[in-house]
């Protein structure tokens, strides 16, 4: 059995401790919602993709991100816990190119673990089976194109209030302080039985679409997270932007983390193919 020298063995041991040892106290992180749009959005060069890289620009270099997306829907609430997530191709129809992707970002086990500590609303399960899917590397491969910052995706409980989420979001906001990065990604108008599918490169919206998305902002801009959570209480137009929930709750994991009289930026704030908004906003 070979032996290794000391210096071998004291870099194994650095290594070790790197992985192994809690997040550290950091300055406040930002937090994100992107509204992510077509899988497209990966592979094509748009005003939307340059608008992800431009705030990027502005981001403190995180520790880890936290990914609360719309594509991962459970019965309970789980976050990634491998050491090496795959890149997950959840979608059906489009050019091989984009089942080509990779995003080969860690993952952070210690993340996961310390995100379920810090949720006693419910029990976290702790996954080995998903990965990251396109709601996640999507855009992150944006924001982060290297894939060297570690990546946790948290699942949506489909049988939960939007008022039980935001409250469930809060519990996690000192991850602000230890240098995680917490993104929401979904679409605050998201309705694809109404998109013009021939059209969706075209940055259009119906009346119904614009009405919505500049009440939701109008909310957003004024910290009026109440109207936000109630969002099935404010009329036809909401009812239209959000047919089914799972695109909009990440805006509310993302807005419970905010303190108050916090500065909001809207970003990418243009509704596409008629029936999809892409607008996105960070905090802090």
């Amino acid at each position: 059995m070979a032996i290794l020298p000391l210096t071998a063995v004291a870099m194994k041991l650095n290594e070790l401790n790197r992985m192994t040892e809690p997040l550290g106290k950091t300055s406040k992180m930002p937090v994100l919602f992107l509204g992510h749009g077509s899988p497209m959005n990966a592979i094509v060069e748009n005003e939307f993709v340059t608008g992800f890289r431009n705030i990027a620009k502005g981001l403190p270099k995180p520790n880890a991100i936290l990914c609360v997306s719309a594509h991962w829907e459970t019965k309970g609430t789980f976050v990634t816990a491998m050491q090496n997530p795959p890149t997950i191709h959840d979608f059906g129809g489009f050019p091989k190119e984009l089942f080509a992707v990779q995003y080969p970002a860690p993952g952070s086990p210690d993340l996961a673990k310390e995100t379920k500590s810090l949720i006693t609303k419910t029990e976290v399960g702790l996954d080995e089976k998903w990965g990251l899917d396109h709601g996640a590397w999507s855009v992150i491969k944006h924001l982060y194109p290297n894939a060297d910052i570690p990546v946790i995706q948290m699942s949506i409980d489909y049988s939960q209030s939007p008022q039980y989420h935001y409250e469930l979001a809060q519990q996690i906001k000192s991850l602000r302080e230890k240098g995680v990065l917490v993104i929401g990604s979904g679409n605050i108008v998201h309705n694809l039985g109404k998109v013009e599918w021939r059209r969706l490169n075209e940055t259009f919206g119906y009346d119904w679409a614009i009405e919505a998305n500049e009440k939701m902002k109008n909310f957003i801009l004024d910290g009026n997270h109440k109207e936000l959570i109630n969002f099935r209480s404010q009329g036809k137009a909401f009812d239209l932007a959000i047919p089914t929930a799972e695109h909009y709750l990440p805006l509310l994991y993302s807005l419970a983390l905010q303190d108050s009289k916090e500065e909001i930026e809207l970003f990418n704030d243009k509704a596409v193919a008629g029936a999809l908004a892409m607008t996105s906003l960070k905090i802090g």
